[in-house]
């Protein structure tokens, strides 16, 4: 069954976020990417056969527009590449996406080793 999986990274971590979608592009293929807008666009001009349905870039709402389809049990994993060492001015919602993904047992990748493991532990077979 096709999984519905959340992609975001901040700008310093697009590019880490890009490798490692184009390295296990053919295990996504078979499931539904959102990503926020500058993500998902980057994401797809790597990646150009993926489907990566958007939303509004983080600073304008999509953190918290994932944030509101993991309450809706919408999300099935969330592949977030944080950059913990900028500042970011949407903090808040950064830091509300990431309660509502340990309120409701969403599995998270915040890095590449961790997002490896999920592929390795076979969560992303079609």
């Amino acid at each position: 069954m096709p999984l519905t999986i959340a992609v975001i990274a901040h700008d310093e971590k697009k590019k880490s976020l890009a490798d490692w979608v184009i390295r296990h592009e053919a295990h996504l293929r078979a499931h539904r990417l959102i990503g926020t807008a500058s993500t998902g666009t980057l994401l797809h001009e790597s990646c150009p056969d993926l489907r990566i349905d958007l939303v509004k870039s983080g600073p304008l709402g999509g953190d918290q527009q994932i944030g509101a389809m993991i309450a809706e049990g919408k999300i099935d994993l969330l592949v977030f590449f944080p950059d913990p060492l900028t500042s970011m001015p949407h903090d808040v919602d950064v830091k509300a996406l990431l309660r509502l993904a340990l309120v409701y047992d969403t599995p998270c990748a915040f890095n590449s080793a961790s997002a490896d493991q999920i592929v390795a532990s076979g969560m992303l077979r079609p």
